[in-house]
């Protein structure tokens, strides 16, 4: 650590100013790691119906690389709990990029098992940008946490909406070097995630989770500890945090991962399929910012309510839109994107004030670990209920398990003030 403990807490603009270096930083990496993350999500199905030459695995890709992040999240949780959030992070990102690599790989040698085991890899990445957001929070006073939370997540928008509409762009360029189209936007996230982690490996100093940490002990030795922050850690928060966030991851992914092959059944091409996924992780980063700061002035629960009824009303305009309609189909999956990222952002919150520093980074990861089960459960299954039932009936059962988010919410105030 760059400075002594001590100056942290004789001058708090020292603080502030490591506080805003980290947001900028956190910013910087987002926008690569968000170009890394588009690429699974747009073609991923895609690579795989091609392979296999079955719709019915066709959410298998995004059940692998999930499943990958849930590992993954354990792991950097761990590492940044113990090592800081530097070398957690740089260790997610670039981890996440050799997923990427193998994942082209796959596809030049047309090998399913490459492709399965390089997607499970790659999952570091998604996992990693998710455990970013955290960050923002270490040295944020409680009345900043949500709009911390919201700029590191609104500067993925950049990278997260470039990427999909790379997609043709990264597809001709992969065939002028005779790899397969849809192999493309994975050369785009490899590259775009190991800038992630080697910016974050490079410039995150001094680490802001080992100043937190060492302030929060400091704090309890003197006797100085703020009363407004939980004398222990909240279990009932928790749970409730983490019941937030995998319920809105869940309902995102399987919607999310079957639109593409929904849509090529209706005769949208390539560039609308990237277009539709565009505005969709412009829904899940672009409002954040503003939802930081309502989360903060109007509170956390309402703003949870209203994840809930946004991802009914994306369920529905999904189950009766015409398949047919290019615009219906980008506005239900922006609303999606924005309820996920109206309950990411509350949980998330919730779980920060319910955690001390003590054991907040491990707590996250373990939160996370539930969130990317959650999201390869839906990936994984999400086929299958298509190829079952419907495409719409996935989109209502969808936003129908989105409301058992209220009594969630009235279980957790039971008893409280």
């Amino acid at each position: 650590m760059d400075k002594k403990i001590q100056d942290y807490i004789d001058h708090p603009e020292v603080k502030k100013q490591v506080y805003k270096k980290t947001l900028m930083i956190v910013v910087i990496s987002q926008i690569f790691g968000g170009a890394g993350l588009a690429a699974g999500i747009t073609v991923g199905a895609l690579l795989a119906q091609e392979m296999l030459g079955t719709d019915a695995f066709a959410g298998l890709p995004v059940g692998l690389f999930t499943l990958g992040s849930a590992l993954a999240a354990l792991l950097v949780g761990r590492v940044s709990q113990k090592l800081g959030r530097r070398a957690g992070l740089a260790a997610g990102f670039i981890t996440g990029g050799i997923g990427a690599v193998g994942v082209v790989a796959a596809a030049i040698i047309n090998s399913p098992l490459l492709l399965f085991l390089s997607l499970f890899i790659y999952g570091a990445g998604t996992a990693t940008n998710l455990q970013a957001r955290y960050a923002g929070t270490d040295l944020a006073e409680k009345k900043q946490r949500a709009t911390a939370i919201s700029i590191a997540m609104v500067s993925t928008t950049f990278g997260a909406v470039a990427g999909p509409n790379l997609v043709e762009v990264m597809g001709d360029f992969a065939r002028s070097v005779n790899i397969p189209a849809l192999a493309g936007p994975f050369i785009l996230a490899a590259a775009a995630f190991i800038m992630a982690g080697l910016v974050l490996l490079i410039f995150l100093r001094p680490d802001p989770f080992l100043i937190a940490q060492a302030l929060e002990s400091e704090k309890q030795r003197s006797g100085l500890k703020d009363n407004s922050e939980p004398l222990e850690n909240d279990r009932k928060g928790m749970a409730l945090a983490a019941t937030i966030m995998v319920v809105t991851q869940i309902v995102m992914v399987a919607v999310m991962t079957m639109t593409p092959v929904h849509m090529g059944h209706h005769g949208h091409d390539l560039g609308a399929i990237g277009m539709v996924i565009g505005f969709h992780i412009a829904g899940m980063y672009l409002p954040s910012l503003f939802t930081g700061i309502l989360i903060d002035k109007i509170g956390r629960t309402a703003m949870t309510i209203t994840a809930a009824l946004v991802l009914l009303a994306s369920g529905i305009i999904a189950a009766v839109a015409p398949g047919e309609s290019l615009s219906m189909m980008i506005l239900s999956l922006t609303l999606l994107g924005l309820g996920w990222n109206l309950g990411l952002i509350s949980g998330t919150t919730i779980l920060v004030d319910s955690t001390e520093p003590s054991i907040r980074a491990r707590a996250q990861g373990s939160v996370d670990v539930l969130i990317a089960l959650s999201g390869a459960a839906g990936g994984a299954l999400s086929g299958m209920v298509v190829a079952g039932a419907s495409f719409g009936f996935l989109s209502t059962a969808g936003g129908v398990l989105a409301l058992f988010l209220i009594p969630a919410l009235a279980w957790a105030r039971k008893g409280r003030k």
